[in-house]
């Protein structure tokens, strides 16, 4: 279990679907060691601060092993860039990680760096900015169906965060998972 990549982005001005939204969807890869606070990564904003960022949502970190399966639907839905790898940042988190899936995550499970220690806070849920980053809509959607959502990390021990950390993930009190709060918050 290893941090592939650390990213961040700033809040721009875009258009979505006709209206002019703000958005720091899109990240992009970071080199060498970022700093890491009780509101998230040096470097790095949130736009609408009643879904995203805060103490509970300051990192968002993202299973690199369902890249393939993103790079699939947006080459079926033939979106632009459609035939090349979905590069890091593009599902908006902070940090690429390798070795640890939704499933294997509860609130409250500790992820252990050499030089922070990151807590399991929540999933993330999708909206309509996803589907904007993406490419098409149905993201949105897909995300929902798939599970595919990572998760959101409180910071417990500040620090500084890399590519190439390896991660020790330290068991919470193991009450609920990540795939179970994201079913039921994606039902209701």
């Amino acid at each position: 279990m290893k941090v592939l990549q650390v990213c961040t982005g700033q809040a721009r001005a875009t258009q979505i679907s006709g209206r002019r939204v703000m958005t720091a969807i899109c990240k992009t890869p970071v080199a060498g060691p970022v700093a890491v606070g009780p509101l998230g990564l040096a470097g790095d904003e949130q736009a609408d601060l009643t879904v995203h960022g805060g103490l509970s949502k300051a990192v968002y970190a993202y299973p690199s092993e369902h890249l393939p399966f993103w790079q699939t639907v947006r080459a079926q839905a033939r979106v632009g860039g459609w035939e090349e790898a979905v590069p890091a940042g593009l599902m908006g988190e902070n940090l690429l990680l390798q070795g640890i899936l939704e499933k294997q995550l509860w609130v409250g499970d500790r992820l252990v760096l050499p030089q922070c220690t990151l807590v399991v806070s929540e999933p993330r849920l999708p909206c309509f900015k996803f589907g904007a980053a993406m490419g098409f809509a149905q993201a949105v959607k897909l995300m929902a169906q798939s599970g595919f959502c990572g998760s959101y990390l409180a910071v417990l021990h500040d620090g500084f965060v890399q590519a190439g950390d390896p991660i020790e993930l330290q068991p919470g009190p193991r009450e609920v998972s990540v795939p179970e709060l994201f079913r039921a918050r994606v039902r209701a």
